[in-house]
């Protein structure tokens, strides 16, 4: 029963490691300029969020549940729910990264089309006040300094 809570505890950890690493995988690859998804990049993820994973069961068994800690066991649960969450959460990052991307381009780098959703995006009540005082202080002559708004 206490291992299950400490499983239940750590799969939320798990969900967490794995779009952490997902969002930097994902900047990686853009400061990289990748085209393709790197399979090292996958790799080092996996072994990340395994890492996590089994430090946090290690703290819940030991620590706060004060069972002992086997390793090969918890080893292959943990790989087989890491492994699942790992792949459905890459497709969903996937499906995000393709519905919100800027524009398509061409293979030789030309911009063809502008994303609508991208565009349609919200913006914060703070931008429009901002753009709103910057076309307030066009209006002004030239070099005066700058109202603050807050």
């Amino acid at each position: 029963m206490h291992s299950g809570v400490a499983y239940f505890i750590v799969l939320f950890v798990i969900v967490i490691s794995v779009f952490v690493t997902l969002f930097f995988k994902y900047q990686l690859e853009q400061l990289f300029r990748e085209k393709k998804s790197v399979i090292a990049f996958h790799i080092c993820n996996l072994i990340i969020t395994f890492m996590v994973s089994i430090g946090a069961y290690a703290v819940m068994t030991v620590y706060l549940l004060e069972k002992s800690f086997k390793l090969l066991p918890s080893t292959v649960i943990l790989l087989l729910v890491i492994l699942p969450i790992y792949i459905l959460g890459h497709f969903a990052f996937e499906k995000y990264k393709f519905v919100y991307r800027k524009y398509s381009t061409t293979d030789d780098e030309k911009v063809i089309v502008l994303n609508e959703k991208y565009l349609k995006k919200k913006r914060s009540a703070k931008f429009k006040q901002y753009n709103a005082l910057a076309k307030e202080d066009r209006s002004h002559k030239a070099g005066a300094s700058r109202r603050r708004l807050w």
